[in-house]
């Protein structure tokens, strides 16, 4: 039997497309409509009641709470996207998702957006748990009205999440030290730089930064690693001026390693020509770091497939509202490496996700 998942391949649309077609929802173009219709009727496709009957019955809200993103901290447009194409296929199982967003650098937006969340009145949460003090405060509220919750994102232990949905930040880190040594001559120096931004709350970064050093520990290398602490990277000038300082220090520097996904934002901040010199690998495919990926300033890019954090929280969760499909405490996916070889074959679905919504 055909499903809509067919449909809106060969249409080359959507689900959440095929699914507005089929119930008359509205929102599509009268091209695309024509041409999902045809293909409906090509194969004799009818609406299954049953599914139908389930929306109906069951009426469920979940709210997300995630980091904003612009053009030049453009991380979380890639979860947020993912959530956007989850909640499409989930709309027919009467599932609804509503999106808050806040600053991620002040813990002050982060509690006021979840207050605002709250007073929606979700049956489950998904968020990103930034800010440590908040998070306790956040998750004490959402454990005293029994609502469920996943992280995404970011894994902070202790608490009653239902799960976490991402990456192995330790694994990444270790990984990252690995690549690092690779090619590396003996006792060459390692910097790592981290906005202070991010020091302390952020513990995807710490446990990377835990993982990268626990490499070089483990297997014994004699190698330097320098700690570098950025007042903030949105600060090019001061940034500019750190890093000029910092590299007359360190004459054997050969690596540089970025464990966030500012990784462009730090080599915009390097004089002319300063860069080509160090190992660089950072973390996340951005469009600024595919850019330094693809004309070698980048050695290595790690990424933590973000559309799929968003669009799996979404599924899990919903399956659990549903079903009562309990998932697993740790949901890690898959750790990419890129290189400029392989980055414009990464993260396909989101490519394709988005040439829907412009199609649209």
């Amino acid at each position: 039997m055909i499903r809509i998942k067919d449909i809106a391949q060969e249409a080359q649309v959507s689900e959440g497309t095929v699914d507005r077609v089929l119930h008359n929802r509205g929102g599509v173009s009268k091209k695309t409509e024509a041409k999902v219709k045809k293909i409906l009727e090509r194969h004799n496709y009818s609406i299954n009641p049953v599914a139908s009957a389930l929306a109906l019955k069951n009426k469920h809200t979940i709210a997300v709470l995630i980091p904003e993103h612009n053009d030049t901290d453009a991380f979380w447009k890639s979860p947020y996207l993912g959530i956007l194409k989850a909640i499409e296929d989930v709309k027919s199982l009467g599932i609804h998702v509503q999106c808050f967003t806040f600053n991620q650098y002040q813990p002050s937006s982060y509690f006021e957006s979840f207050q605002v969340l709250l007073e929606s009145q979700p049956t489950a949460v998904i968020f990103a748990p930034m800010f440590l003090e908040e998070t306790q405060k956040i998750v004490q509220q959402l454990d005293t009205v029994q609502i469920p919750y996943i992280f995404l994102n970011i894994d902070i232990e202790g608490f009653n999440n239902l799960a976490y949905i991402g990456q192995d930040s330790y694994t990444s880190g270790y990984i990252a030290g690995k690549l690092m040594h690779m090619g590396l001559a003996p006792k060459s120096d390692i910097l790592i730089i981290q906005a202070r931004d991010y020091i302390g709350d952020n513990n995807a970064i710490a446990k990377r930064i835990q993982g990268f050093h626990d490499y070089f520990k483990q297997h014994h290398i004699n190698t330097g690693i320098t700690a570098l602490k950025i007042e903030s990277l949105n600060d090019s000038n001061q940034t500019k001026a750190q890093l000029n300082q910092i590299l007359k220090t360190i004459p054997a520097l050969a690596g540089i390693f970025i464990p966030s996904s500012r990784t462009s934002a730090v080599i915009d901040c390097f004089q002319e020509s300063g860069y080509e010199n160090f190992k660089i690998i950072g973390f996340d495919n951005t469009p600024q770091n595919m850019t330094y990926l693809k004309q070698d300033a980048v050695s290595f890019l790690i990424s933590q497939k973000p559309f799929e954090q968003g669009y799996e929280a979404i599924r899990i969760m919903t399956d659990f509202l549903i079903k009562g499909k309990t998932p697993n405490e740790k949901i890690y996916l898959p750790i990419d490496i890129l290189i400029k070889e392989n980055v414009m074959y990464n993260d396909m679905n989101q490519a394709m996700y988005e040439g829907t919504l412009t199609n649209e």
